[in-house]
């Protein structure tokens, strides 16, 4: 059986710093391996990767090209039937309905219903967009999903 006393770590596994800048005897004295003048023989002194030196770098020299479809992107507040059950029966569920309910969680974003989960009472729901599962739940229930 191992003893507490007897532990130490594997082979290579623990290995000394390299103490620099400690005297002309160690070998990575003066200098300390950063060699003579030069930003990079400055404290602090880096450079980002892509500086080439002050000439225009690459990135900033190449065309850009290509569309950026971001800002035209619809985004939608997702919500399943199951969450239809907070609701009375025979209520219209619209944008603010579902907001009022803290529903949406981004505000100026439409609204998707999915079908996840049962309905068990007649709703109108107003939203943006509606799987076909979730329609026909609702329907199923006795209420009506209308596309906005």
């Amino acid at each position: 059986m191992i003893k507490l006393s007897e532990l130490k770590p594997a082979e290579g596994a623990h290995k000394k710093n390299k103490r620099v800048g400690r005297g002309p005897g160690s070998g990575w004295g003066k200098t300390a391996g950063a060699g003579s003048k030069g930003q990079k023989s400055r404290s602090g002194g880096k450079v980002r990767p892509d500086f080439e030196g002050g000439q225009m770098p690459l990135s900033r020299r190449l065309p850009k090209g290509g569309f950026k479809n971001f800002p035209f992107k619809e985004r939608y507040n997702i919500f399943n039937v199951r969450d239809l059950e907070r609701f009375e029966a025979g209520t219209v569920v619209d944008f603010e309905a579902l907001k009022s309910a803290g529903m949406l969680s981004k505000g100026s974003w439409k609204v998707k219903l999915l079908g996840q989960g049962e309905l068990s009472k007649p709703l109108t729901i107003m939203v943006h967009k509606a799987s076909r599962s979730a329609m026909e739940k609702v329907e199923a229930a006795g209420g009506k999903v209308e596309v906005i």
